[in-house]
């Protein structure tokens, strides 16, 4: 008879202010994971929320022994609650999935069996991402479309709905830095890797949690952490610049020999205003980066576990 920890699922759920979605993502979950006979855990990271998550999150652990509650002392962001999730994952594989259930949890049985045909990363890839605000999709193409350039991985319709069998999981820990970006991070450690697409679903209760400013801050930081494209982007510009001034400069000498060199009060003044805001941003590109160096050299730890309930408490 095999033994259920060989096949035991670990489901990460990062959870903010997500007080309506425990419970029913809980029942949800238990029924279709029972139902098709697979071993699990159900591990909640309490992501510092204001609410009564982590108070359901324990309620519900007292009498469902598959639960485990991490709750963070403050908010980390959920990069550090999926990697939180990931050190305390005891079984053979380990999927991330929200809690809003908008990741299908139907998917979950079919992402399980190709991890038993022996695929090491099962990717949930989004065939549509569902009903969104016109500018929040412009702005998700746009930032899919840097870092998949940036990172040599096409990252289009990626999410951080995946089946890591435990050496991928192992391979993420191993890795050091202080604001990891696992959507990207699961693709770039390799494994034998398959695709599943799906289709983002509606929520059922409470709103998104993410706003344009936290959304903004959370494309910029994972950019910067996992590429050093836009440390090129300088240099691309600064030669870019370079030809202008060229061009710019012939042009003046042939106006001159000519006779026809005029005041040029406005151009110099326009150039000063375009050179310095090029300037500026560039120092902005590069003060970035030693930010996240300062960062990295700190070595704080990414996240800080408050309280713990379950049967790892």
């Amino acid at each position: 008879m095999h033994n259920p920890e060989h096949h035991k699922l670990s489901l990460i759920i990062p959870a903010f202010n997500e007080q309506e979605m425990i419970e029913t993502s809980f029942i949800t979950l238990k029924k279709i994971l029972d139902e098709a006979g697979i071993p699990f855990e159900l591990i909640y990271v309490d992501d510092g929320s204001t609410d009564a998550t982590y108070q359901i999150i324990e309620l519900l652990s007292q009498n469902n022994k598959e639960i485990v509650g991490l709750s963070f002392s403050k908010n980390f962001g959920k990069e550090a609650a999926i990697f939180a999730g990931l050190t305390a994952a005891s079984g053979a594989c380990a999927a991330v999935m929200d809690c809003d259930l908008q990741h299908p949890p139907e998917l979950l049985v079919s992402m399980y069996q190709l991890w038993e045909q022996g695929y090491e990363v099962v990717e949930g890839v989004k065939s549509s991402r569902g009903r969104e605000n016109p500018f929040y999709a412009a702005g998700a193409r746009l930032f899919y479309l840097f870092i998949s350039h940036a990172a040599g991985i096409d990252m289009s319709k990626a999410s951080d709905y995946k089946l890591l069998d435990r050496r991928a999981v192992d391979a993420l820990l191993e890795m050091p830095e202080r604001t990891p970006f696992f959507r990207a991070l699961s693709s770039w450690i390799g494994f034998k890797t398959v695709a599943i697409p799906f289709e983002v679903q509606e929520r059922t209760s409470g709103i998104s949690k993410w706003s344009a400013r936290s959304l903004t801050k959370y494309a910029v930081r994972n950019i910067t952490s996992f590429s050093g494209a836009p440390l090129q982007f300088v240099t691309f510009i600064g030669w870019i610049m370079f030809i202008f001034a060229i061009i710019l400069g012939i042009h003046s000498i042939v106006r001159f020999v000519s006779g026809t060199a005029l005041e040029g009060f406005t151009t110099v003044i326009l150039l000063q205003l375009i050179i310095g805001s090029l300037v500026m941003i560039s120092l902005g590109i590069i003060g970035h980066y030693l930010s996240r160096i300062y960062e990295e050299i700190k070595a704080r730890p990414r996240y800080i576990v408050r309280r713990r309930c379950g049967k790892d408490r």
